[in-house]
């Protein structure tokens, strides 16, 4: 099975690769999964009808018939569930033989690293007593957060990638977005996923 990403960002040129492969491996152990190179266009593009036809259109036809299509971007200032359910339909509209996720990150991806902040401890450069927000997806910059507690700054090309291959991927699922990914990946796989863990008080 071939999955096809679409993604707006530098980093998650580098990362998003990362991170389905590692979804995938804890989802569907036994599955092969071939993750193409991203497909990657300004989100300013990205969000408009025609350039999300395009983006899916060469994207189809890399996947092949029996291929997956996730668009992943970050929310900025607009609403996950607006954004996303709108580019979805875009999306399927235009392309309805293939089957295609939206998943939109609230704020920002970095936001789940700050879910799963203590299982980032003594990487990059951060602390080993790092603790995560109370409401990770509530801080508006989260690279921000980031850099300020790495010793030599945030890198997005560098440090997503590296972070992305060692951030818990259970912990994150208390960002919802996160946990909306998880839940996509495994009807893009076609398996089930087990449910969200139970938060501490």
């Amino acid at each position: 099975m071939k999955l096809g990403l679409v993604v707006e960002g530098h980093g998650e040129v580098f990362a998003a690769p990362i991170l389905v492969r590692r979804l995938a491996r804890h989802l569907a152990p036994t599955l092969h999964l071939e993750v193409l190179p991203p497909h990657r266009i300004p989100r300013g593009q990205l969000v408009k009808e025609d350039d999300l036809r395009r983006a899916i259109e060469l994207t189809a036809r890399r996947v092949g018939g029996n291929g997956r299509i996730l668009v992943l971007l970050d929310a900025d200032q607009d609403l996950p569930c607006v954004l996303g359910p709108r580019l979805l339909t875009w999306a399927r509209k235009h392309r309805s033989d293939r089957v295609i996720s939206v998943v939109v990150a609230q704020c920002e991806y970095e936001a789940w690293f700050l879910a799963a902040a203590e299982s980032l401890r003594n990487q990059r450069g951060l602390s080993s007593d790092l603790r995560a927000p109370s409401d990770p997806e509530r801080i508006r910059d989260a690279k921000g957060w980031l850099r300020t507690r790495m010793t030599e700054g945030y890198s997005e090309t560098l440090d997503q990638p590296a972070l992305t291959s060692v951030f818990d991927l259970e912990a994150a699922r208390r960002a919802d977005s996160f946990d909306k990914l998880f839940r996509d990946m495994g009807a893009l796989l076609g398996v089930s996923v087990p449910p969200r863990p139970q938060q501490s008080p």
